[in-house]
């Protein structure tokens, strides 16, 4: 028998940002992954969100990742064009990452963040992910493992694994089992939760290509992603490695059904608008559906699911990945509290409470914005790629079109930073509205459960580089008697570290004189003086005066 105190099923982004969170928070992780060790994963995810880059900056991965993926000159932008090699139809431009701090034009420019979003493909982002984890002396990643039986009981769980090179059985314990292991989880199996929503938005053939000849037989400027549009065909072709590698998504028509009924270099050929002399490898392939699934319940006991495991929508806006990381920041911070003995198991009540209703809303926009596109790409015009006056207004029209739809998914703060949590038990309300949000726009605030807004100090340093790395106290007069909360958050052994900032006054929205800012950089409360019972205030931010999470299951349902 293997103990451990949380073991995490799937060494995928999301299995491994949430291991070194919990290491940096001074927690023993193991983490179990089917694939070897030096196995390349899937070109799946292109993007890793702003929130996500800020995550990656307080565990000292920003540089690393922003560092990698494509050439540094290599344009961010969205292209769409009659063809890969055809006349561009539309283009929305977002800064390389030589320019990404500099350039402040554009839809993408002047994220109110230290760390703007990074376009890179998972092939590079996991490796980076695995090699710091793996040199964490807190984190141990067990290869080539399956895990077969999982037992759930109130203060702990254990799992049967399997040696997949020597067929070896063993049994593991741990106190906390989190399932990170996908769509196909085990572990949401385990804990007998069932996902609802639409099985399926729509369907594509996905082909990772190798075409070294194939950049330079573009008109325009190159591209970090290229959509075609034309009758035939609707398509996207994503630069991997910015030379040679392409991630080419075919989407398929309504009456189209059967994936091996398409054929997948034709339609290649037709979304790159080349004929049947031009050569190219197939590196790998995979035919995927586009769905909108959330699991009616993301925890059993000592076990949970994060990511793909607990929720599956059409990857619009970048954020199927990005949102998992979000789940594994929220969950990590409450099961470190716990196990470092400053809340007690009650706090993890709100996992699901702040999670699942958040993960509704974010799989609506994408849902959304996967309708709109479907109906544009049925009603391509036959003249759209004709010379003359008839074609350049059916360009100019389905450009401008294509342009207004997904410069929302491709610069989509609202998504990033727009989120609250309304429903938390672990949050103190004051009755005050939360900004209404859309995938594009959000109204910075620190309505208790929005994201804490960030701002750049008087000495040029960022807010949250300056903050604490459990819960931190913003204290805008310094005159202001703060000892009570600082006092009770000792007596409970909350970690709270006070900041004295000035007021911002760009900004705007920091309208109270004190705002407590809780690990995962989201308002727990707010106000000018501190309440009379300072203790009642830090016992309802660690989870110690929560009843029953199921207070919440009403609210919940009024989402779904």
């Amino acid at each position: 028998m293997t103990d451990s105190q949380v073991l995490i099923v799937g060494a995928g982004p999301v299995g491994l940002t949430l291991a070194i969170d919990l290491a940096w928070r001074g927690i023993n992780v193991t983490v179990v992954e089917m694939r070897a060790r030096a196995a390349s994963p899937d070109p799946k995810c292109n993007h890793v969100a702003a929130r996500t880059m800020e995550i990656f900056r307080r565990l000292g991965l920003a540089e690393k990742v922003r560092n990698a993926g494509l050439p540094a000159d290599y344009p961010h932008d969205i292209s769409y064009r009659t063809s890969f090699t055809g006349q561009e139809l539309a283009r929305i431009q977002i800064p390389c990452r030589r320019d990404r701090f500099t350039s402040k034009d554009g839809p993408d420019g002047n994220w109110p963040t230290p760390e703007p979003p990074h376009r890179i493909n998972q092939i590079f982002l996991e490796p980076i992910l695995f090699d710091h984890a793996a040199a964490n002396p807190r984190i141990r990643i067990i290869n080539r493992t399956s895990v077969e039986e999982v037992v759930i009981e109130e203060s702990s769980a254990s799992v049967g694994v399997r040696d997949l090179e020597t067929g070896e059985v063993r049994r593991w314990s741990c106190r906390y089992l989190i399932g990170c292991d996908g769509a196909r989880s085990i572990i949401r199996k385990a804990i007998g939760a069932e996902l609802s929503g639409d099985a399926i938005v729509q369907r594509v053939q996905s082909t990772f290509i190798r075409a070294p000849d194939l950049i330079g037989r573009q008109r325009h400027e190159r591209a970090w992603g290229t959509g075609a549009i034309n009758p035939r065909r609707a398509g996207m072709v994503y630069a991997i490695d910015g030379r040679e590698r392409w991630l080419v998504h075919n989407y398929l028509k309504p009456d189209e059904l059967d994936f091996d009924s398409v054929d997948r270099d034709a339609c290649i050929r037709t979304i790159l608008g080349v004929g049947p002399d031009f050569q190219y490898d197939v590196i790998s392939r995979e035919d995927w559906y586009g769905r909108r699934l959330i699991a009616d319940r993301f925890r059993d006991r000592c076990a949970f699911i994060a990511g793909d495991a607990a929720h599956i929508w059409v990857p619009y806006a970048g954020y199927g990945m990005n949102a998992g990381i979000a789940d594994a920041m929220n969950l990590s911070w409450l099961m470190a509290a716990h196990l470092n003995g400053w809340a007690s198991s009650s706090i993890l009540d709100a996992y699901e409470a702040e999670r699942w209703p958040i993960t509704s809303q974010v799989s609506r926009f994408a849902m959304s914005h996967a309708e709109a596109e479907i109906r544009r790409r049925g009603a391509i015009p036959a003249e759209i790629e004709e010379p003359g006056p008839r074609g350049e207004i059916a360009r100019s029209e389905i450009g401008r079109l294509t342009y207004d739809i997904n410069v929302q998914q491709y610069a989509c703060a609202g998504l990033n930073f727009g989120s609250f949590y309304d429903r938390s038990p672990i949050i103190v309300y004051e009755g005050a509205k939360h900004p209404a949000y859309t995938m594009e726009s959000y109204v910075p605030s620190t309505v208790p459960g929005c994201r804490t807004p960030h701002v750049w100090l008087e000495d040029g340093t960022s807010l949250y580089d300056a903050m604490g790395p459990e819960f931190t106290l913003l204290r805008f007069d310094p005159e202001a008697d703060v000892a009570s909360l600082l006092s009770a958050a000792d007596s409970r052994r909350l970690p709270l570290k006070l900041l004295d900032m000035r007021r911002p006054t760009a900004a705007g929205f920091y309208e109270s004189g004190l705002v407590l800012s809780r690990p995962d950089q989201h308002v727990a409360w707010r106000g000018d003086t501190i309440p009379s019972d300072a203790e009642a205030l830090i016992d309802r931010v660690r989870g110690a005066a929560i009843d029953s999470p199921a207070q919440f299951e009403s609210a919940k349902l009024s989402i779904g």
